[in-house]
């Protein structure tokens, strides 16, 4: 009996030995492939890879610690008539740089000498807003708050007023910043301007924590002053944007239910794209003209 149990412990010993050096080879396989993606994503221009599709890549969302990965649909809808003129899809994670393509893309699609684009704070980039300027195009973007100091009850840039004749910005208690020197950021000009005597100011717990307060301004910034000051006329602006360009995207989506692309690789996504947006700007236009109306347009 004692023969037959050591034979049992010894079999069970080589079946667990036999376990974990199956185990052990799956890990060592596991690390090696780990290792090889690590050094594909440290290669890779964007720092991601994508499994699934190779063209996908994570968009940036508003919550939270989390990640969609997929592709950027840019759409410019006309106000009037709700048509889609212009789309594009990309697999860039924001829309910063699409302010421009879109904008003149639709420009030249309406055949129109001048056009007032409308976009939300997502949009917002200094480099686009002049891009459209110069092609003729009027933009109007809120300029997004990137500073936490109106929550804690200070003074924000809003709060200081820029002077165009005499180039200084006026601070809450009437001082002049004035003009300093003149500095580049990330390709992009900007001003400095400061004053020496806010360590005497009443206001400077509610303004700087520093020496001086400092504020730096865009050598085009009068392009952002004016997108202010229409915002500030007719804040209605970003309610008819999302009435307009929502409205497409909202019918697209109910069309395709609730799923994703049918198609990978970024070619065959903006086929699919293209094919929706055709779909719905004929739709559009049954509603509008009627089938009779639509062939007679068609046949002029």
């Amino acid at each position: 009996m004692v023969r037959i149990d050591r034979q049992e412990e010894g079999e069970t010993r080589a079946g667990k030995v036999e376990h974990l050096s199956r185990r052990y080879g799956r890990i060592r396989q596991e690390i090696a492939r780990l290792k090889e993606m690590d050094k594909a994503l440290a290669d890779a221009p964007d720092g991601q890879i994508s499994l699934t599709d190779p063209d996908a890549r994570s968009m940036a969302t508003s919550a939270r610690h989390s990640g969609l990965v997929g592709y950027n649909v840019q759409s410019a809808v006309d106000a009037e008539t709700h048509l889609i003129v212009a789309h594009e899809v990309t697999n860039q994670g924001f829309d910063r740089e699409q302010l421009s393509p879109m904008a003149i893309a639709a420009k030249t699609a309406l055949g129109r000498d001048d056009l007032h684009a409308i976009a939300d704070k997502g949009y917002f980039s200094g480099p686009e807003i002049l891009a459209c300027h110069e092609a003729g195009i009027t933009t109007t973007v809120p300029r997004p708050a990137t500073s936490g100091n109106a929550a804690k009850g200070m003074y924000v840039k809003a709060d200081f007023v820029y002077d165009a004749e005499r180039d200084v910005y006026v601070c809450p208690a009437g001082e002049d910043l004035t003009y300093r020197y003149t500095t580049e950021e990330r390709g992009i000009p900007i001003r400095r301007y400061w004053i020496n005597g806010c360590k005497t100011c009443p206001l400077r717990t509610h303004c700087t924590t520093g020496n001086e307060r400092r504020i730096s301004r865009w050598e085009r910034e009068d392009l952002v002053d004016d997108m202010d000051s229409r915002l500030g006329r007719d804040p209605d602006y970003m309610t008819l944007r999302r009435c307009t360009v929502e409205h497409p995207f909202g019918t697209i989506k109910a069309w395709m239910g609730s799923t994703h692309f049918l198609t990978r690789r970024l070619k065959n996504v903006r086929s699919e794209m293209a094919l929706n947006v055709l779909a719905y700007n004929i739709k559009r236009m049954v509603a509008l003209l009627g089938v009779r109306g639509l062939m007679r347009a068609l046949q002029a």
